[in-house]
């Protein structure tokens, strides 16, 4: 029995066992398809976003996937080949494929493969910001973007960035970040961004808040702002995940509990 199963105020984690055949959900007007909803706007949980782990069989899929036209979203191909018609433009994604949906966009979904999809379905309600434009629509695959890799590190810490960071029209990022053998954060990070980590690939001990724990491929990671984190990334090969935040927006006021 996996007991790492963990949910804090500071922050939760959902070990791989946990996305098994009786935690599994579907979505309406989806064909032949079931998820796992592993974060949703929740007192006490996620506060920006949600995120699927999304799971089409062959001929599967949806002609009308997204009913809140002011979400916007992000799919990442872990497994499979997914069909995705984007404002009348039809892509072929396959393990690495990365699409960016603005809100508001027309877009179908279609697994045509022998074998299952699965993918990452992460959608937040965009802000948009007077004079500001929404971003477009983009398709682009993890292997043709170079990791940035971060300074002091020896280039064992880098992260593939999807977006410009420096790019105001995005109120989110989702990105890649890999670790090599023996690469750490050699701080606690305390930042405002909250976060959504899925461990794409192998191992390390990820400090949460006050507390280390393991956690390997398959496991997600939510972490409310300002929760601690730091990594140590101690097995044989990389370690990577994929990762959201929320960025480049005034905090709201007057919505909090006095």
């Amino acid at each position: 029995m996996d007991e790492r199963a963990i949910f804090t105020d500071a922050y939760a984690v959902l070990p791989a066992s946990t996305m098994s055949d009786i935690t599994a959900s579907f979505l309406p007007f989806w064909d032949k398809t079931r998820m796992w909803m592993i974060a949703r706007p929740l007192s006490g949980f996620a506060e920006t976003f949600s995120q699927y782990i999304m799971e089409v069989a062959p001929e599967g899929g949806s002609e009308k996937p997204e009913l809140d036209q002011s979400a916007e979203g992000v799919l990442f191909v872990v497994d499979g080949t997914m069909s995705l018609t984007l404002n009348g433009i039809t892509h072929e994604l396959n393990a690495g494929g990365y699409a960016f949906i603005p809100p508001a966009s027309n877009w179908a979904l279609k697994n045509h493969g022998d074998s299952h999809l699965k993918f990452h379905w992460i959608r937040k309600q965009y802000e948009a910001v007077d004079g500001i434009d929404i971003p477009d629509a983009f398709v682009v695959n993890e292997q043709d973007i170079a990791p940035t890799m971060m300074p002091d590190t020896q280039d064992r810490w880098g992260t593939t960035r999807f977006v410009d960071p420096n790019d105001m029209r995005h109120d989110m990022h989702v990105t890649i970040v890999t670790f090599q053998p023996g690469g750490v954060i050699p701080f606690p990070e305390t930042h405002v961004m909250e976060h959504g980590l899925y461990v794409l690939e192998g191992k390390a001990a990820y400090k949460l808040n006050k507390d280390w724990v393991e956690v390997e491929a398959g496991d997600y990671m939510w972490l409310r702002a300002f929760c601690p984190q730091a990594c140590y990334a101690g097995g044989s090969g990389p370690f990577r995940y994929l990762l959201y935040k929320d960025v480049n927006r005034h905090a709201k006021l007057g919505s909090f509990v006095r």
